[in-house]
């Protein structure tokens, strides 16, 4: 395995292959199962642009054989910084198929988090979408970072000097050459086929290599979790880049069974709507403020959704009340997901009873997880009981990426990730989340979830956002601060709040006692609210007050 990766132990990885888990095949090789299978089936569409797999294979076949030929080799790393398009499919598969490996970063990162990336792995080359702010930044990158040599563009790179992947695609090839190439270079399925970033909420994120045996396995899984066949067809709405709709279940879930990937050119609930009746859609993922505006949209009524089989919530936990409005609004089915870059990925299941959907995020979806629930000694608690879920299995990393010191905290003696995610089991083996480890709030030795607290206010009619965090104080330790974000200006204060939220019967210990509301919430670097810049910030506005 590429040297700063940590590997499976040998007899586990024995283990894995002898259960089917992995198949030892590189993801490339399954791409092409696919296409050879599903050859004049539609495999993308988005707008009018419309491909089938042979097309796509085609394309695929003919980018990897350029980026051979423009100077990069196998394992040699990429950042990716594209936005959903064909494109992003082309280009994944086409390194993927050579051994060279793409670093999976958002479309909100710029300089410093790019820069920061790029050299921690040495990255080679840098894709980027042809807007001017990006073209700029690819050439400050390349001018930065010693390692990176070849800035290639999804669109007009200008006077930029910069390789458009359109002047890539189009570029005469010798077809038997390019066979010959991709088949000297095809990867080893125990090599890293992909770079995800961590979701962490300090520093900066960390890098997760996903190999090809466990990648092609979580989504494989994934997908037949999801009821993926060749009938599916996949509304790209979250970021393809991200773990989540790349492959935990995603895109590649829906291309390695013959579905059909289609890309929105609008992420309106009105152009949503009219997308998923015409490519008759029946499969969308889903965060849950883009849940909350769908239900809420008095569009909904206006198209024939009846297409649509399932929506999968995944980045947070939806809300229960909204969650029960789902069936009757939107007229598909829900799942729960709870998956992160560094692999456990938990499931509802499409039959699951509407309780079990509504308040937990399933089971996990291999029989090959290992999972615990530990308190801060990684004891093991009592059923029912809430602590930190530790996985390990063949489709969870063993370590991050040239991270050997942090990898020390982040993994058991055994191997365990250390999700840091609390969650209680319940007797049918379903999870449900309670929040992060670092996102309870002790107040006076009663500790309260700020995800609870945050899923109780966003069901007030005017909230838009919420976010709950633990300000300290000097009698309890901790006391609550409830940052909200309105849906319009007007009166709403801590009264108003405390009292819709008592009318929910919850103990009164865990009511806010501050209210803080802001037009918008600090981020992280891969896009989640920075709970550490919002505790910062009400520090702060309490030690000047203290002052006054």
């Amino acid at each position: 395995m590429l040297e700063g990766c940590t590997p499976w132990p040998v007899e586990l990885q024995k283990e894995y292959v002898q259960k089917g888990y992995w198949q030892e095949i590189p993801i490339g090789d399954s791409f092409d199962r696919a296409a050879a299978n599903f050859a004049n089936r539609e495999a993308v569409v988005k707008g009018d642009i419309r491909l089938t797999y042979a097309e796509l294979q085609q394309k695929v076949n003919r980018l990897a054989f350029q980026m051979l030929k423009s100077g990069l080799k196998p394992k040699d790393r990429v950042i990716f910084q594209l936005a959903n398009s064909p494109e992003i499919i082309y280009a994944y598969f086409a390194l993927l198929k050579v051994g060279i490996i793409p670093v999976m970063c958002l479309a909100a990162h710029r300089q410093h988090e790019i820069e920061y990336i790029a050299k921690h792995t040495e990255a080679k080359g840098y894709i980027i979408e042809g807007n001017p702010d990006l073209l700029k930044l690819g050439i400050e990158i390349r001018n930065s970072v010693e390692s990176v040599e070849y800035v290639f563009v999804n669109g007009d790179p200008g006077e930029s000097g910069i390789t458009s992947l359109a002047e890539l695609l189009e570029a005469p090839v010798d077809e038997g050459t390019l066979a010959d190439s991709l088949a000297q270079h095809k990867p080893d399925p125990y090599e890293v086929a992909v770079f995800q970033l961590s979701g962490g909420t300090t520093g900066m994120p960390k890098v997760i290599p996903r190999t090809h045996n466990d990648y092609l396995y979580n989504s494989l899984q994934g997908g037949a979790y999801c009821g993926f066949t060749m009938y599916s067809v996949y509304l790209a709405t979250t970021p393809l880049a991200h773990n989540f709709a790349l492959a935990n279940p995603g895109m590649q879930s829906v291309i390695l069974v013959g579905g059909k990937i289609v890309i929105p050119t609008s992420h309106s609930p009105q152009d949503m709507f009219a997308v998923v009746e015409k490519e008759k859609v029946t499969f969308v993922p889903a965060v849950p403020a883009m849940i909350v505006n769908w239900v809420n949209s008095p569009l909904v009524k206006e198209y024939d959704l009846s297409s649509w089989e399932v929506v999968v919530n995944g980045g947070a936990k939806l809300n229960p009340e909204v969650a029960q409005r789902v069936k009757p609004v939107l007229g598909c089915r829900l799942q729960q997901v709870l998956g992160m870059g560094e692999g456990l990925n938990t499931i509802t299941s499409l039959d699951d009873a509407d309780e079990i959907v509504f308040e937990t995020v399933g089971k996990p979806i291999s029989p090959g997880d290992e999972i615990k629930i530990v308190d801060d000694d990684e004891n093991e608690v009592p059923m029912g009981s809430v602590g930190e879920l530790i996985c390990r299995g063949p489709y969870t990393i063993r370590g991050y990426y040239k991270a050997a010191e942090h990898n020390k905290t982040a993994f058991t003696a055994e191997g365990y990730y250390k999700t840091g995610d609390m969650v209680r089991m319940q007797k049918d083996g379903c999870l449900i989340v309670e929040g992060r480890k670092k996102d309870l709030i002790n107040r006076g030795g009663e500790k309260i979830s700020a995800e609870e607290i945050e899923n109780l206010i966003l069901g007030h009619p005017l909230v838009k956002n919420a976010a709950a965090v633990a300000m300290p104080d000097p009698v309890l330790g901790e006391r609550t601060c409830a940052y909200v974000i309105l849906k319009e200006e007007g009166k709403f204060d801590l009264e108003d709040l405390k009292n819709f939220m008592i009318q929910k019967n919850i103990a009164k210990f865990k009511l806010p006692e501050r209210l803080e509301v802001v037009k918008d919430f600090p981020l992280t670097s891969v896009g989640k609210v920075s709970k550490k810049a919002l505790r910062e910030d009400i520090t702060e506005k309490l030690k000047m007050e203290s002052q006054i």
